[in-house]
This record gives structure tokens, C-alpha cells and sequence, in this order.
């Protein structure tokens, strides 16, 4: 018996639980939005009319608030696929087929064959064709009496997802990224240009047999993001600390830019980091202060006004914790393109990474696995 649950079990899919947190995110949100499109359904359009389009709007909700990554539950796919619904409940009303199951199945075949052309699947929009169709047999033009009710409560409900989910965290929708963003160029993110690219998923998924409720954009992330966990489990537990410089140059708000440039000069060092009664509020690059350098303000005739380091610091500071891993590390420093990056330890300024420890951490793991 128990060899038969065993098979059982390794037959039967499954699908991944996220945490509980998020059952009683999804949960709540979508009690809510369903409770208030059947409140003001009931109120605009009578709770009759509301009843009969309250099943397909429950499952939209579903998607929209328990998996808002997926490419089911987009804005297009929930507003194009009730769009069809009431088109083709109306088209299959007006030819008046018979029998009554033919006409039913040609709703939903229908309704199916156009939301594939339209790019715009939702399952819970095959449910609402057939609701318009047969619920409202009974209503003066029912096909237009059904479709208001139910295309406002669609929207409601979007907005709903929108307000809530970004409320809660979760970013909706999903916007598509963009390669070029980082330097204003055609040029891929870094971490595209070796490897898997966005096209080549965009390709793999319109060459996979069957429809993947995954966009590209969400199947890159979940990609780079196995890789990186691949890479910290090889590389063990080095993280920002063991990597870090510990004997820092730091400069105030009130140092000149003179005084900064003669400093990063001396060491040889391309950023600096700004301390303000031993807390991080902004760094400067050399690149920052060579311009400052040669368009130094007048204040009075005759007397030059030295700018402070305050008026062209970077701030707020992008900054990593000590205990950082260094595959986390790499892809915050590859994806926002940045040179350096500040070391906190409760708050404290304890170190700064450059590319040359990360490249040279790199080189010192490359060696140890080759070993």
C-alpha cells in the first residue's frame, strides 16, 4: 500500500508553495477586491445581474492576486480576454445555433481560438463567454445587458490588483526590462552578455510545446537568480568582509574638492567615501570632482569660494552589509553598474569593495577549484 502511495505521489504534480506570508497577502487582497466589485455590482447593475458574473471575476481574482508574475494575469490578458468574451457571446447569440450544446461549445472554442490570437489567455475568460452567453438567456439583449457589468467589474477589480499588490510589495505588472537602461546604450546588462540572453528565452519559450504561464522577463529573473545561488554554493561562504578594504581615506561634507582630489591623487584611490558624525551620507568619484575642479565659484570679486564636498557627493549611498555573499555581491555591482560600493556593519562604515577585490576574489576562487 504504501509503495502505491509512494508511485502516487512521484506521479501526481505539484505545484510550489510559496510562504504563508503570502497565502494571507493573496488571500486578503482578493477578498477584498471581490467583495467591493460585488458591492458596487449589486449596486449599479442589481445583485441578480452580479450573481451571474461573480464566478469568472472570483477566478480572474485568483490569478491576480496569487500569482501576479504570471502572463495570465497581466492587465491585457484580464481586459482583452473579457473583451472577447462579450464579442463572441453576442456573435454565437445573434446566429441563434441549435442545438443549445453546439452553440455552447463553439462559445468557448471560439472565445479560446481569439485570445490566442490576441495574446491576451485567461482562462477565466473562457468561464465568462459561456456566463454571457447562457446566463442571461432570459434578459431584453442580454449579450450588452451582461457585458457592462461585467467589463466595469473587470476594471475594478485591475485596479484593485494594482493598488494592493504594489501596496503589499509585489510589484504589478510586470514591466518589461529594458537592456540598454543602465548606460543609455543597445549594449545587454553585463550579466546578458555571457550566457543566456532575454531573446534567447523569448525564443525557447515560443519553440516550447504547449503555453507556459511564465514571461520572459520573470523566467530571465528566475534564471539568474539559480545561477547566482549555483555560484554561492561553489564559491562557499566568502562574503564582503573577507574581500573589503579596512583602511579607509574619508572625507566630511565641509572638505573642498581640492582637498579631495589631493587625497584620491596620493592613494591612488577613484572614489571617496563622506562621513557626517560617523554615519554614511555620500561618496564622490573622480569623476565628480575634476570637473568641479577647473569651475571653481566667485563669491566676492577677488575671492574664490571653494565648492564642499557636499554640494557634489552622490547620496543617498548604495551600501551592502558585511556578511554579504559575494554571488549577491557581483550581481548588485554588475546590474547597477557600480565601481565601488560601501561596507556597513550595523550602521558603522567598516570597509569598501572595489572591481579589482571582487576581480581579484574571482581569480583567487577560479584558482582554488582548478587546485
Amino acid at each position: 500500500m504504501s509503495s502505491l502511495i509512494a508511485r502516487l505521489q512521484a506521479r501526481l504534480a505539484t505545484t510550489p508553495s510559496p510562504r504563508p506570508r503570502e497565502w494571507l497577502r493573496a488571500s486578503l487582497g482578493a477578498c477584498l477586491a471581490i467583495s467591493l466589485c460585488a458591492t458596487l455590482g449589486a449596486h449599479w447593475f442589481g445583485l441578480p445581474v452580479m450573481l451571474l458574473v461573480l464566478g469568472p471575476l472570483g477566478a480572474s481574482a485568483v490569478l491576480l492576486f496569487a500569482v501576479p508574475s504570471g502572463a495570465l494575469a497581466q492587465p491585457w490578458s484580464l481586459l482583452g480576454s473579457y473583451a472577447v468574451a462579450g464579442l463572441v457571446a453576442g456573435v454565437i447569440d445573434h446566429l441563434q445555433i441549435a442545438p443549445l450544446q453546439l452553440a455552447i461549445a463553439l462559445t468557448l472554442g471560439s472565445a479560446l481560438l481569439l485570445m490566442y490570437l490576441l495574446r491576451c489567455l485567461h482562462p477565466p475568460g473562457g468561464a465568462m463567454a459561456l456566463c454571457l452567453f447562457l446566463g442571461g438567456a432570459d434578459l431584453p439583449g442580454h449579450s450588452l445587458a451582461l457585458l457592462l457589468p461585467a467589463s466595469s467589474s473587470a476594471l475594478l477589480l485591475l485596479l484593485c490588483a494594482l493598488i494592493y499588490n504594489n501596496l503589499t510589495g509585489v510589484r504589478y505588472p510586470r514591466a518589461a526590462a529594458t537592456s540598454g537602461e543602465l548606460h543609455r546604450t543597445r549594449d545587454p546588462l553585463p550579466e546578458q552578455r555571457a550566457g543566456v540572453s532575454t531573446e534567447d528565452l523569448r525564443q525557447a519559450l515560443e519553440e516550447f510545446d504547449g503555453f507556459v504561464d511564465i514571461t520572459p522577463e520573470n523566467l530571465e529573473a528566475l534564471l539568474r537568480r539559480t545561477e547566482r545561488l549555483a555560484l554561492r554554493r561553489r564559491m562557499g561562504d566568502l562574503c564582503a568582509a573577507q574581500i573589503m578594504s579596512r583602511d579607509l581615506r574619508i572625507a566630511s561634507p565641509t572638505t573642498t574638492v581640492s582637498q579631495a582630489l589631493a587625497m584620491l591623487k596620493h592613494h591612488r584611490l577613484r572614489n571617496l567615501p563622506v562621513l557626517e558624525d560617523n554615519r554614511l551620507v555620500g561618496i564622490v568619484s573622480v569623476i565628480d570632482l575634476i570637473g568641479r575642479a577647473h569651475r571653481q565659484r566667485w563669491w566676492l570679486p577677488g575671492r574664490r569660494r571653494e565648492t564642499l564636498l557636499r554640494e557634489v557627493m552622490t547620496s543617498p549611498v548604495v551600501s551592502v552589509e558585511h556578511d554579504l555573499h559575494l554571488a549577491e555581491l557581483i550581481g548588485l555591482m554588475s546590474g547597477q553598474g557600480l565601481h565601488c560600493v560601501p561596507v556597513l556593519e550595523n550602521g558603522v562604515l567598516v570597509g569598501m569593495i572595489t572591481q579589482t577585490d571582487v576581480i581579484a576574489a574571482l581569480q583567487q576562487d577560479l584558482l582554488r577549484q582548478a587546485g
